[in-house]
Order: C-alpha cells, then sequence, then structure tokens
C-alpha cells in the first residue's frame, strides 16, 4: 500500500464562479480517489485531503495552476489512511463562518487588513525580545485548547467562530489593545480573518503564524513555547508534535491526564467530551448523554 498523507491548506482570492470552481476540484479529487473536504466562496478556498501521497501531490501540482492559487501553503502531515470517510465540496458564503462575509476584504495577495505574518522562529524572537507584553490569542473554539495551546495564552469564551465578533466587541479584551497580539489556530485561516477583525476594532499591533500551530509544530515541535497536543477535525482528532509532548488535557469525570475527546452518544447532542481511557471504557458519561463513540463528524475548519 501506498504511503498516505493528509494536507491542510487555504488560499484567499476573489472567485468569480465558485460553481466552476467547485465542479473543477470534485472532477479533480475524484479522478484520484481523494477524501475530505473543501469549501469553495467568492473569497477563496479551503481544504483537508487525504490519500496516497503520488495522488496528493498531483493534486498540488494541478491545483497551483490555478492563477489565484499559486502561492498557496499545503501543509503536509502523516496518516494511517481511512481518516476522512468520504469527500464533500460545498460552497458557502464565508470559507470560516464567522458570521461577517461582507466585512472580509481580499484580493489577489491575499486578506486585506490583516495581521502580520510571523514564521515561527520570529515568534520566539518576538516574545524573547518583548516578553510578557506579547499576548498569544488563541482563534479556536475554546474546546480545543483543553489539549494543548501556547503557552499563557488567552482562550476566549466561545463555542464556533461565529462567536469570536461579539466576544471582541463585548470589550473583555480592550486592555490588550495596545499590546503585541499573536493570533493562532490550526493551520492559519481562522487567524487571517480574525485578525482583521481584531484591527478593525481597535487592536493595534497584531500577528498571526504563518501556516498555524502545524507549521510552528513542525518546525519547532515542543521545545518552544506550545504545550500539549493539537485538536484535529478529523478522525485522528489530535496529533503530536514529538513524544515530549505535555499531555494538559483533564478527563471531565475524574480529572485524570488525557488529550482523548469522545462524542456524546446523545443523537440530540453534537459536544464533544474529554474522557481517560479508563472513564470512556465505563461509558460514565452523564449530563449531555452516555458517550461511547469516538469523533467522527465536525466543521472543516484550519
Amino acid at each position: 500500500m501506498e504511503l498516505q498523507k493528509i494536507i491542510l491548506y487555504y488560499g484567499f482570492t476573489p472567485i468569480s464562479d465558485p460553481e466552476a470552481v467547485r465542479l473543477w476540484q470534485q472532477t479533480l479529487c475524484e479522478s484520484l480517489n481523494l477524501k475530505g473536504r473543501i469549501l469553495i466562496s467568492k473569497h477563496g478556498i479551503n481544504g483537508t485531503l487525504g490519500g496516497d501521497i503520488s495522488a496528493l501531490r498531483t493534486y498540488v501540482k494541478n491545483t497551483r495552476k490555478y492563477p489565484g492559487f499559486k502561492k498557496i501553503d499545503f501543509k503536509w502531515s502523516s496518516s494511517e489512511g481511512d481518516d476522512f470517510p468520504r469527500l464533500s465540496i460545498r460552497i458557502r458564503d464565508e470559507l470560516v463562518a464567522f458570521g461577517n462575509p461582507n466585512e472580509l476584504v481580499v484580493d489577489v495577495n491575499g486578506v486585506v487588513g490583516g495581521g502580520k505574518h510571523l514564521r515561527p522562529e520570529e515568534v520566539d524572537q518576538l516574545v524573547a525580545e518583548r516578553g510578557d507584553e506579547v499576548v498569544f490569542f488563541d482563534g479556536r473554539n475554546a474546546f480545543e485548547a483543553k489539549i494543548g495551546k501556547f503557552r499563557n495564552a488567552v482562550v476566549p469564551d466561545v463555542e464556533t467562530s461565529r462567536d469570536f465578533v461579539s466576544e471582541i466587541e463585548s470589550g473583555k479584551y480592550d486592555h490588550l489593545k495596545k499590546n503585541p497580539v499573536v493570533t493562532y489556530c490550526t493551520g492559519g485561516i481562522r487567524c487571517e480573518i480574525l485578525s482583521s477583525v481584531m484591527i478593525n476594532r481597535g487592536f493595534e499591533e497584531v500577528y498571526q503564524i504563518k501556516g498555524g500551530i502545524v507549521r510552528y509544530g513542525k518546525q519547532i515541535g515542543d521545545d518552544g513555547l506550545w504545550e500539549g497536543s493539537l485538536f484535529t477535525f478529523d478522525d485522528r482528532m489530535a496529533i503530536d508534535f514529538s513524544k515530549k509532548a505535555k499531555v494538559i488535557g483533564e478527563c471531565e469525570k475524574c480529572s485524570s491526564p488525557t488529550k482523548q475527546f469522545y462524542n456524546c452518544a446523545n443523537a440530540s447532542c453534537h459536544k464533544l467530551v474529554l474522557l481517560c481511557d479508563e472513564c470512556s471504557a465505563l461509558d460514565v458519561s452523564k449530563g449531555c448523554g452516555h458517550t461511547s463513540t469516538r469523533y467522527n463528524n465536525a466543521e472543516m475548519i484550519g
């Protein structure tokens, strides 16, 4: 069996005919037997795909032929295969549902008015130079930070990306408006938008990590400012960057260290529950109903 890989990517560029791009991507992925999720909007493309490494290389080569996608940064990670049950390619008003599609402005160079991109080594350099003045701001859903986050990061109390605008406008973080703020998320796409939202609301010095946590972890691993595991929206659920990764998550039943999320088995509940092996085996999750299944479905975001 050929080596299996996963690619995570996004590209902001004006797309005049999203349906035409969807049909092209559908045909391309099906011809290569790739599975995963792709979102397309008038602002660009966002995808996570898994399959044979040779097929993914062909996909990357062909996708970069589209003028606006030439500079897309494809981030590669390991896979055991079958990380995605099917192929899904859809058109959306927003690549990430912040609830403000008309606020976002993109051109051929990407998001207009977003945060300054920092390479992983530049993130560490910024902290070395300016110390505690630097604030890490988590751009993910709050539950993702339970198993991994940057050291001393601010983790907003949000359940979805749509909550961020009202959260920032609440005034909770106004005292940070003059600080250097480093936004971060899985692959970088959420921070492209979040940093723009923050700048539009008065934050003066906003950065984002180029390539997101994935790129930081691949380059610096667990020897830098990241702590714990990275939550992923596929069947892997969590990945570590080295064998030295800390386990910072706690079982919601017994507080034992864990990094494993499980689906609530109640069909009407879409919560993920953080449980240790022992508690998951006993199937003791209450409140939302019993938990008996691994995570198997969620929105695709980077």
